[in-house]
């Protein structure tokens, strides 16, 4: 049977027209409970041997004893997805890889949509299974944005610098100098990397000035020293792993007015790093 011209010509520009239409559609976006943190993006990267970008080819609901292990209010789904940048990974991946995740449904029980959605994994690889993954943490499939992307590639460059910032591991000793008038002091709080890089925490007090901190990461003490940029790695490992109160142990060889005087010069530190925020927790 042959087609009209004219209907030929109107089903083309239909069709054109629906492909626009589709184009023009935005993907449909993974639900996220909110924005994750500096903090929330720095404990995933600086956990995860593999960050890539994907687009979900397909997502299964699991059911049964399969699906029991996911919290309330959500469920388990099995994803496919097709990799689109590799950010991480020194083994590479395969073209497409999958991965279990947790996701809240909507208010009829039902399940998002996700084919198509773009997503930021944080994973490591499963042995023996190949383009196999397992998230880092339940909330280390993000819904892909080009600023999420940004923030987590300048954390990952951060920390694969040649000298990246040291992870604290605990507080050392405290000391505590007064000066020759009244009111000033200096109080020097070491502390203990996982690398046995020297770091300490530096107050300066001065008769009717503002009192001084700084992080100084060597041996000396120098005027360059400052406070960390927030939203570092190294405000971020201070800010988020510090104890909130100087030891008892840190103090034990001062006398009780220097060992108070450490004690609040280092709530001073506390105080100017800020709160480590995070919106998700990191089991």
């Amino acid at each position: 049977m042959r087609i009209p011209h004219f209907l030929l010509t109107a089903t083309t520009a239909l069709s054109v027209f629906a492909a626009t239409e589709v184009a023009a559609a935005p993907p449909p976006s993974i639900p996220l409970a909110q924005a994750p943190s500096y903090a929330d993006l720095a404990d995933l990267a600086l956990a995860a041997p593999i960050v890539a970008g994907v687009e979900i080819r397909r997502s299964t609901r699991l059911k049964g004893a399969a699906a029991a292990a996911a919290p309330a209010g959500k469920a388990r789904f099995y994803v496919e997805a097709d990799v689109r940048v590799l950010i991480r990974g020194q083994q590479g991946l395969p073209a497409q890889v999958s991965y279990l995740v947790d996701l809240p449904l909507n208010a009829r029980d039902r399940a998002p949509k996700l084919r198509k959605a773009r997503a930021l994994v944080l994973a490591a690889t499963v042995p023996g299974r190949a383009g196999a993954l397992q998230l880092v943490a339940p909330y280390a499939q993000l819904p892909w944005t080009e600023p999420l992307e940004s923030q987590l590639r300048a954390v990952l460059t951060e920390a694969t610098r040649p000298d990246p910032a040291p992870r604290i591991t605990r507080v050392g000793k405290a000391f505590f100098v007064p000066g020759s008038l009244p009111g000033e002091s200096e109080t020097q709080i070491f502390l203990n990397t996982e690398d046995g890089r020297p770091v300490s925490l530096n107050v300066l007090r001065r008769p009717g000035e503002t009192p001084r901190w700084a992080v100084a990461l060597g041996e000396m003490v120098d005027e360059a020293a400052a406070p960390p940029q927030r939203d570092t790695l190294l405000w971020y490992g201070l800010a988020c792993f510090l104890p909130r109160a100087l030891p008892a142990a840190s103090t034990a060889e001062l006398t009780p007015d220097d060992a108070a005087a450490a004690t609040r010069d280092y709530q001073l530190v506390i105080e100017g790093l800020g709160p480590c925020v995070r919106n998700y927790s990191r089991s």
